[in-house]
């Protein structure tokens, strides 16, 4: 088939609605020269056998084997007017067309739209359909209407889309076209809207706009367990068939929101139902896990893939590899990297650099040394991720000031530093509390010409907040917009803080405005920020109408906001209020932790309560909660505000028994009590002596 060649585009969008004599306002009051397609069209033609394989899944039959040249009907629709003799070539072209097959008509209508498209071919298009419905020459003309809102919507043309479906009623087809459109361009609130139109109308959404929906979510890390499990919950109401591909995205979605749990359960529906699951379905699941530190369920659903009769890649070791990391487990992790070579299996780049992480870790610094010389040995260059590996182990051993050895390093070998390298620099001087360091990195950058993304300006707006300089850390906010980075989520999350901390109330409802007004909805931690920064400043009402309006956001409160609300509640010595809280995060189906037993132990202690405090503990060990040493320290800290001073020995006695290692606070207390007795004694003595 000779190509469809269409000219670039050379215009706004007002021709393409002209053309077709929509009545919506155009997009732009920019005119433009009308240029025709006669160029391009001289050539085209096509037969029956050019339409059996297409893209996007479309399979049609052939029919018998005859060539048709449309290039003079696209001639005529691009150039034609209203005059008898354009009236007499159109009846004429009708005639000579009227043998061709449907399939040949939505072939090159999908062509015509596709290739190149600009307001010129799109309008081309869109008179095709219009005159084949005219003529009567195809008679699925929803079809044809669909497959040109369908190309509108690839070729990111969304709001042209939308102006078509306004001149037609929407059916079935047409809504689920559209929503995929939407889906497809990121535009996740009018799909939502068409979706909850569909099923006003008695209508079912196709359930590929749920996978694309899925796809766009995690595509642009907006999505989150409780909106899944929302979306979830839809597509059983409707009754919507859960296809391999879309239970695919559900599990990916899941472990995209961290929620591993749920992910596993999803991959147990698809393995139940008998289907198998992507190797990067089950892989993701495996890196989750690592990331968790559940080694042992990572290990598991890694041998599945091996069981289910796949061979593991190199991605998949790389999952099981990362778990063995972040567990600390350095046998296993050089076990896995020789699995990998016996298999036949090349370590990649990322191999690589989680084993030089894991001898990193065990400050075996030769080690990591020799592995980068086996990856020259295996034509593997070392890259800049691979050396930020290395510094962020030196990072988490406290030896941040050998980055400037790596860096050294890394200039040998040639390595040029890259963004992600230069985020670990600015997030390792700013842990150290070394702001012109940081600074100094982020300038540095820009001047190599590589642009700070949403990371780097989180690192270094977090690190100053975190040192208590707000104004500086709001200032560069303000230059992270500026230069055209938008902030995140997790960017209104660290601001939302910082104001809180300096009680700027009216601030932070301005931050929240102005993150929905930028289509970012609060998630758990904005959530859980906002009860804390509440809470510790007293404002109970306002934090306890956030954890009412995460409810109604459709998100779960997790047990780190109760935690939150309780300290909160023991710091002012609100007895009452904490276990209140507690109660209703246990009627929410939280299992108590240590945090929340020790912030509630800690609102007996600071309301005087001791025996309450010490019936938490009786708790906590009926229910196999292992107290640990915050537990006894606060317990001790309740006796002695009691002037119960000869019972802490025994909670000290009490706690080295259970196998707590006392810490500083801890000994203080119990030195505190001594001192008080000794007082008391001394005291007593004297009264004694006087009389």
């Amino acid at each position: 088939m000779n190509a469809l060649l269409l000219p670039p585009p050379s215009t706004t969008t007002t021709h393409f609605l002209r053309h077709r004599n929509i009545s919506n306002p155009p997009l732009s009051t920019t005119s433009y020269k009308h240029s025709p397609l006669r160029s391009s069209l001289t050539s085209l033609s096509f037969s029956e056998d050019d339409v059996i394989t297409q893209h996007d899944d479309d399979v049609i039959s052939p029919y018998v084997n005859r060539r048709y040249d449309f290039s003079p009907l696209l001639h005529f629709l691009s150039t034609s007017g209203d005059t008898i003799e354009s009236q007499l070539t159109e009846s004429q072209l009708a005639e000579s067309y009227r043998s061709v097959p449907a399939s040949l008509w939505h072939y090159l209508l999908k062509t015509l739209a596709t290739s190149s498209p600009s307001p010129d071919s799109v309008s081309t298009a869109y008179a095709l359909v219009d005159w084949l419905h005219r003529h009567k020459l195809c008679f699925s003309y929803e079809f044809l209407y669909s497959i040109l809102i369908h190309a509108l919507g690839r070729s990111e043309m969304l709001y042209e889309a939308f102006l078509l479906s306004q001149n037609h009623a929407l059916t079935p087809l047409t809504y689920n076209v559209l929503i995929g459109a939407c889906a497809r361009n990121d535009d996740l609130e009018k799909a939502v809207i068409l979706i909850n139109r569909m099923r006003a109308e008695g209508y079912q959404s196709d359930f590929v706009n749920y996978s694309l929906i899925i796809q766009s979510l995690v595509r642009n890390n907006q999505i989150d367990s409780g909106l899944l499990s929302k979306l979830y919950d839809e597509m059983v109401s409707d009754a919507v068939e859960l296809d391999i591909e879309l239970l695919n995205n559900v599990v990916l979605g899941f472990t995209k929101a961290g929620d591993v749990d749920r992910a596993m359960h999803f991959l147990g529906v698809i393995q139940g139902n008998g289907l198998t699951p992507k190797v990067s379905t089950v892989v993701s699941i495996v890196s989750l896990l690592g990331s968790l530190g559940r080694v042992e369920e990572a290990e598991a659903v890694f041998e599945e893939i091996s069981d289910g009769g796949l061979k593991p890649r190199t991605r998949a070791y790389n999952a099981v590899l990362k778990a063995y990391v972040i567990n600390g487990s350095l046998r296993d992790a050089e076990w896995v990297v020789d699995e990998m070579e016996r298999n036949g299996v090349s370590p990649d780049e990322y191999t690589y650099s989680l084993l030089i992480e894991a001898y990193g870790n065990a400050g075996r610094w030769e080690s990591a040394r020799i592995v980068l010389k086996e990856m020259e040995v295996n034509n593997v260059k070392p890259n800049s991720y691979v050396f930020s590996r290395i510094l962020v182990a030196y990072r988490d051993r406290g030896e941040w000031q050998r980055l400037f050895q790596v860096l050294k390093e890394m200039q040998a070998c040639g390595v040029k530093p890259e963004r992600q390298f230069y985020n670990v620099m600015i997030d390792t001087f700013g842990k150290y509390n070394c702001l012109d360091n940081a600074m100094a990195v982020l300038e540095r950058m820009r001047d190599e010409g590589i642009e700070p993304d949403t990371v780097t300006w989180n690192t270094i707006i977090d690190c100053h907040c975190k040192s208590g300089q707000h104004d500086k850390a709001e200032e560069l906010f303000d230059e992270m917009q500026q230069s055209g980075c938008l902030p995140c989520v997790a960017t209104y999350n660290i601001m939302i803080n910082s104001f809180g901390e300096q009680e700027r109330w009216e601030g932070v409802r301005g931050l929240l405005r102005k993150m929905k007004s930028q289509g970012l909805q609060p998630n758990v931690i904005t959530y859980t920020t906002l009860v804390d920064i509440y809470g510790q400043s007293g404002r109970f009402m306002d934090a306890t109408e956030c954890l009412e309006d995460m409810k109604s956001a459709g998100l779960k409160p997790t047990s780190t906001i109760y935690n939150a609300l309780i300290n909160a509640y023991a710091q002012r010595g609100l007895s009452e209020d904490a276990l209140n809280a507690f109660r209703v995060m246990r009627s929410d189906g939280l299992k108590p932790s240590n945090l929340a037993l020790n912030a509630l132990i800690n609102a007996f202690c600071e309301d005087r309560r001791d025996v309450e405090a010490f019936a938490i503990l009786r708790s906590m060990k009926e229910n196999d909660l292992k107290p640990d040493v915050v537990t006894y320290t606060t317990l001790m800290k309740a006796l002695i505000r009691v002037e119960k001073f000869d019972e802490v020995p025994a909670v000290y006695e009490e706690m080295i028994l259970s196998g707590c290692t006392p810490d500083r606070k801890a000994r203080a207390k119990l030195r505190s009590a001594l001192k008080y007795m000794r007082q008391r004694l001394k005291s007593e003595f004297h009264t004694t002596a006087k009389y």
